[in-house]
C-alpha cells in the first residue's frame, strides 16, 4: 500500500467518524460530572427541601451529609462548567451544532415522535439526528447552561447579586435550579433508554464509528 493510499484511507476514516474525539471526550466527562452533581444535589436538597413530602433516598444521593455533598457538588461543578464551556465553544466554532441541531421543525418533531412511539423511526444513519434528537440535545444544552448559572446564583447570591436577581431572587433561583435538574434527569432517562434500544449509538460514542 502506498503512502498516498494510506493517507487517503485515514482521511476517509476521519471524515466518516460519527463523533470526533473532542465530542466523545467531553461527552463522557460531562456524563460523569452531571451524575456526581445530581447525586450530591439530591443530598443538598434533602437538607432544605423545596416541596413537602419530596425527599431523595440516601441510596441514590451522594455525600452522606450536607457538608460532604457540598464538597462533591462544588468539585463536579467546576468540571462541568469548564468541560461544558469547551464542548459548547467547539460545537459552535466547528459548525457541529449548526449542522446537527438546526433546523428544528415543530411539524417534523411531531412526526418523528409519532414514528418513535410506534417503533417505526429509523436509526440506520447515526450521523444524522432526527427532529426529536435535535430538540432533546438542544434542550439539554440549554438546561445545562441554566443549571450552571442558577447554581452560581445560589452559591454566591451576594457577590453575584445581579445574576441572582435575574432569576428572581435566591428562592426563585433554587426552583429554577431544581427544574433544570429535573429536565436533565428526564433527558438522561430517555438518552440511556435509546442507547439500550440502539446499542450501536453507544459504540459510536466510544469508538467514533
Amino acid at each position: 500500500m502506498s503512502v498516498e493510499t494510506a493517507v487517503g484511507g485515514s482521511q476517509i476514516a476521519a471524515r466518516e467518524a460519527i463523533h470526533p474525539a473532542w465530542v466523545r471526550v467531553t461527552h463522557w466527562i460531562n456524563a460523569i460530572a452531571i451524575l456526581v452533581m445530581i447525586g450530591s444535589g439530591w443530598q443538598i436538597y434533602n437538607a432544605a427541601p423545596l416541596f413537602d413530602g419530596l425527599r431523595f433516598a440516601k441510596s441514590i444521593s451522594l455525600g452522606n451529609w450536607l457538608a460532604g455533598a457540598l464538597l462533591w457538588h462544588f468539585a463536579a461543578m467546576w468540571v462541568l462548567a469548564i468541560n461544558g464551556l469547551v464542548y459548547v465553544t467547539l460545537g459552535i466554532l466547528s459548525g457541529r451544532f449548526r449542522r446537527k441541531l438546526w433546523p428544528i421543525s415543530p411539524a417534523q418533531v411531531l412526526a418523528d415522535a409519532k414514528a418513535a412511539l410506534s417503533f417505526k423511526l429509523s436509526h440506520d444513519d447515526l450521523s444524522r439526528y432526527n427532529a426529536v434528537q435535535k430538540l432533546l440535545y438542544a434542550g439539554v444544552i440549554l438546561a445545562g447552561i441554566v443549571i450552571v448559572l442558577s447554581g452560581l446564583a445560589i452559591w454566591k447570591p451576594v457577590q453575584l447579586q445581579e445574576l441572582t436577581a435575574l432569576f428572581g431572587g435566591y428562592d426563585a433561583a433554587r426552583y429554577v435550579h431544581f427544574f433544570a435538574m429535573a429536565a436533565i434527569v428526564g433527558f438522561l432517562v430517555v438518552h440511556v433508554a435509546l442507547a439500550l434500544i440502539v446499542p450501536k449509538s453507544l459504540r459510536a460514542m466510544i469508538t467514533g464509528q
